[in-house]
């Protein structure tokens, strides 16, 4: 939504082009000045960041405008529907901070799409149509050529009723019968040639059981549930627009119904804006389903996946897509979205309010040949410099200590300011060191590598100011807790898997995209950390601590590196 703290001349600027309808529509009074929208998800699936965006767009106008947000569930197909998706919708659209002000069900409206599929049948307006789906796909013509009428198209009216209500009750094979509008089979626009209405589904509701065996389809479904429910801003994507004629039409129809004909001049306005569609990603819900039925992911919220509670186990904060969305905005032409703005807008993020700790990912001992074998100092560490409140924690620093075996080189090149024999670094919050020397195995491999500390460089101290170049992170061998650490990175290898027509999706997964690694050690403070809490792993990048994490058991995810490095490949290559 627009920043309504940057005065009204800038506000009206920023205004996207819906945000300029519905002002325009309230500063004219239509629908009484009400203002209310609707999220309708099917659920038949876990929300993926693309419904974000109509999330977003939705609850964040009602809220701009003191109107009305519901949520309602277009549950109008049994076979793929579960209650185990309404519950997810809901907690994604709670987790990215909104609240709907009532939930709503299609199926709350199967009754009533019943009496007013049955008026359109009285008034001669629908048939019952006997043909198979080959027949009615091959009679419906082209754009550029009219279709043919079906032979069922004047079946008399009493006929249809009695079909109708046969598909109803059961009596009616699947396949056997369809319901469709008589409407115009030379219509320019395709889905006004007979549209389906009705089809027989012989599959237990999650709702209502078996009291229906015949369910309408979404088309017809759609636009007179907005009706009902007295939406004023239909909110869709582009793909229907071309539906918007028929969305209309149904509505007409309905308001000339004698329970609807004196609604005055109401009806819901219908408006389309662009998807969100990102790169090294796929949103069709067909390929995530095979992701998750094929094993080739952990199931809905692997945090590689698209959807929302794979975002939220991955470590992003709800703000972070936010932001990303309200970057991107709405327009009216389809674009690929760089998945680095995304990742842009979590570090923005989550630099302001993930908790800095340390963490060894492929660790080395280092010894401090000088130091007190039996000292420990407490040492304080800053939770998060951005925030004040945020506090500090108590790091133990001792003689022995796991730093990352990338930190060492036992010949360096010149600019190398990371440890290496004769050069002096900082170990954070604590002490100057001189490497000394370090160990190795049979193999040649370094076991230990030995240094010497100043005692006069504790950070704080009037030495602490003398100028080292390298600074390193470091944990203490006897302090630490051994930890999981999953790496997460881009599921797909190509930059628009969608694009890739001509080969298998499978094929373009990356085979990179999880490494996990079991030898790493975290500081003790972590253990005391929740799922799903936010840190920064010091000179690592973002992680968060997995839901399955333990105390016996810490696992943490990796979220995003602290830069983007695979701009950097990928201008390379």
């Amino acid at each position: 939504m627009a920043n309504e703290n940057n005065g009204e001349t800038s506000e009206k600027k920023s205004l996207n082009f819906i945000e300029l309808a519905v002002e325009n529509d309230l500063k004219e009074g239509k629908n009484d000045g009400r203002l209310q929208t609707r999220f309708p998800p099917e659920p038949n699936g876990y929300l993926h960041i693309g419904h974000a965006k109509a999330i977003c767009l939705n609850f964040g106008l009602a809220e701009k405008y003191n109107g009305v947000c519901n949520l309602r569930f277009d549950d109008t197909n049994p076979v793929k529907e579960d209650t185990e998706y309404v519950d997810s919708i809901k907690e994604d659209i709670q987790w990215l901070g909104f609240q709907w002000k009532d939930i709503y069900y299609a199926s709350d409206y199967f009754q009533q799409l019943w009496d007013f599929a049955v008026e359109l049948i009285k008034e001669g307006k629908a048939y019952i149509d006997e043909q198979t789906a080959d027949e009615i796909a091959k009679q419906k013509g082209t754009p550029t050529q009219p279709g043919i009428d079906s032979p069922y198209r004047n079946r008399p009216v009493e006929e249809s009723l009695a079909l109708f209500e046969k598909m109803r009750t059961g009596e009616i094979a699947e396949g056997a019968m369809i319901l469709r509008a008589k409407i115009d089979m030379a219509n320019s626009n395709m889905h006004f040639r007979d549209p389906i209405m009705y089809r027989v589904v012989k599959h237990p509701h999650h709702r209502t059981g078996n009291t229906w065996q015949a369910y309408p389809m979404y088309d017809f479904a759609h636009g007179q549930s907005d009706y009902f429910e007295g939406v004023t801003h239909s909110l869709c994507t582009l793909e229907f627009e071309v539906h918007r004629p028929l969305y209309d039409y149904f509505i007409d129809e309905l308001k000339e119904t004698p329970t609807y004909q004196n609604d005055g001049n109401y009806r819901p306005r219908q408006t389309e804006f662009n998807r969100l569609n990102l790169t090294y990603t796929v949103m069709s819900k067909r390929k995530l389903l095979t992701l998750v039925k094929e094993g080739l992911v952990n199931g809905w919220d692997d945090p590689r996946m698209p959807t929302i509670c794979g975002f939220r186990r991955r470590g992003y904060s709800p703000e972070s897509i936010r932001n990303f969305i309200d970057m991107i905005g709405y327009t009216k032409y389809e674009a690929l979205n760089d998945i680095s703005l995304l990742e842009a807008a979590l570090r923005d993020d989550l630099n302001k309010r993930a908790t800095r700790v340390s963490a060894v990912l492929d660790p080395v001992k280092l010894i401090i040949t000088n130091y007190p074998e039996d000292k420990v100092e407490e040492l304080e560490a800053i939770n998060n410099p951005e925030d004040e409140s945020a506090g500090s924690h108590t790091i133990e620093f001792s003689r022995e200590l796991w730093i990352e075996r990338e930190d060492f080189m036992e010949d360096a090149p010149k600019k190398y300011f990371r440890m290496t024999p004769g050069k002096e670094v900082r170990l954070k919050n604590a002490y100057i060191v001189s490497c000394t020397g370090c160990k190795k195995d049979e193999n040649g491999n370094v076991t230990e590598i030995y240094c010497e500390y100043d005692p006069n460089t504790k950070s704080g101290m009037p030495d602490s100011a003398r100028k080292v170049k390298g600074t390193l992170h470091w944990v203490s061998c006897a302090h630490s807790l051994p930890a999981e650490v999953r790496l997460y990175d881009r599921l797909f290898k190509v930059e628009n898997p969608g694009a890739e027509q001509e080969k298998d999706f499978r094929e373009l997964l990356n085979p990179d995209s999880l490494k996990v690694v079991t030898n790493c050690y975290v500081e003790k403070y972590v253990a005391e950390m929740k799922p799903y809490s936010y840190m920064q792993f010091q000179r690592i990048g973002y992680f968060n601590v997995d839901k399955d994490s333990t105390p016996k058991k810490l696992i943490f995810n990796r979220t995003v590196g602290l830069k983007d490095t695979w701009s950097k490949i990928s201008n390379k290559e």
